[in-house]
């Protein structure tokens, strides 16, 4: 799985933002166009996925995960040869498709069903383990390109996903779930997930988390314009924005030690609080460059917390019962809201004059949300 999860990742997400430059300068589009595929798949990915965790938890991954890879396939081969912009949106949202079968919700599912009450562990590994997604192939995206041009790249990207996720996702996951005595039926799943997910609980954590997630990207993914206003050398920019990443894994390393010794609701107040402090260091402090860089590791650090917390959040308060279909409910806000924190930025940043004012903006979001969570 962390295997599988890191080569999908690295092919149906990442090796766009690699190639953005390259595609544009071969047919013309502009940035923001080639980007906005990407965003448009994920919005697909966060629609679809409200079936696909009903299906996974009905019939087990194996077919959905594989026939998803398969998916994934084919929308690499057919960005490859689009020969006009909506045709290569067309492969993006198809890639959508892909995305809400192979990436964390499908995959947070069968951990959780694989290790019931010993999640926690499974998820870290399987989280840090694909953090590394960008770190291998935006790099290999980028060496392809400049080897083979950005069509012939993606079809041989096209042939790895088909020789490593496919199999992967083929061979070693379970057909179906091991049955047990009393198992409810489909009707009485389907009455479960709907009484769950329309608690005041359910929606007040679900609206929680979703601009936790907004507020916390939408800051870290522009850090590098936010820290160019403060008057910080791009290069130093760059560092810290690598850096962001690095702070990721800190914190998921950590989580663990803080579920042991939290309530759910204590280590969301925790988690989102950490997150706003950060996110005011970040809006409010004009220096030392070296304070800054600081926050933007403590902030990632709180990102890569809130990833686990996400993935355990709904079995932490309702079990592991009809997990992957009540959790790609809770799951498809943050995935849409994550497809517009990076275009939302900049535009909020105009709105309010500048990358500092946005960063405040969404600080006192993240407050308030950090606030609401005891609730949760």
């Amino acid at each position: 799985m962390c295997i599988a999860q890191t080569t999908s990742w690295g092919l149906l997400f990442y090796s766009l933002p690699a190639a953005v430059t390259p595609i544009s300068q071969d047919t013309g589009w502009s940035d923001t166009a080639i980007t906005g595929a990407l965003s448009a798949g994920l919005v697909i990915s966060a629609v679809a996925g409200l079936r696909v965790g009903s299906v996974l938890d009905a019939r087990g991954p194996r077919t959905v995960m594989t026939l998803g890879a398969v998916i994934g396939v084919a929308a690499l081969a057919l960005v490859a040869w689009s020969p006009n912009l909506p045709m290569f949106y067309l492969a993006w949202l198809v890639a959508g498709f892909a995305q809400s079968a192979v990436l964390y919700p499908p995959a947070f599912a069968v951990i959780t069903r694989w290790y019931g009450p010993r999640r926690v562990g499974p998820l870290l590994t399987l989280t840090l383990v694909a953090g590394f997604a960008s770190t291998l192939f935006a790099p290999l995206t980028a060496y392809l390109i400049g080897q083979f041009g950005w069509r012939t790249s993606y079809l041989i990207m096209a042939g790895i996903l088909a020789a490593v996720s496919v199999p992967l996702h083929a061979l070693f996951l379970n057909s179906t779930w091991s049955g047990t005595v009393g198992e409810p039926s489909a009707q009485q799943s389907r009455g479960e997930v709907r009484r769950v997910t329309r608690t005041r609980q359910f929606i007040t954590l679900q609206v929680v988390m979703t601009v936790a997630t907004f507020t916390l990207f939408a800051v870290t993914i522009n850090l590098i314009p936010l820290l160019l206003d403060r008057g910080i050398a791009y290069s130093t920019a760059a560092l810290a924005f690598g850096l962001v990443g690095a702070g990721q894994v800190v914190g998921r390393l950590g989580y663990p030690a803080l579920a042991r010794r939290s309530t759910p609701q204590q280590r969301t107040l925790v988690v989102l609080g950490a997150g706003a402090l950060g996110l005011w260091g970040l809006a409010l402090l004009p220096g030392p460059t070296w304070l800054l860089v600081a926050l933007a590791v403590g902030t990632g650090a709180a990102r890569g917390c809130h990833t686990l917390l996400q993935a355990t959040a709904v079995s932490d308060r309702w079990g592991t019962e009809n997990f992957g279909a009540i959790n790609a409910v809770f799951a498809a806000p943050m995935t849409a809201v994550t497809a517009l924190a990076p275009v939302s930025g900049p535009v909020l940043a105009g709105l309010v004059g500048g990358y500092p004012a946005m960063a405040v903006l969404m600080a006192v979001l993240l407050t308030a949300t950090a606030a609401a969570s005891i609730r949760t």
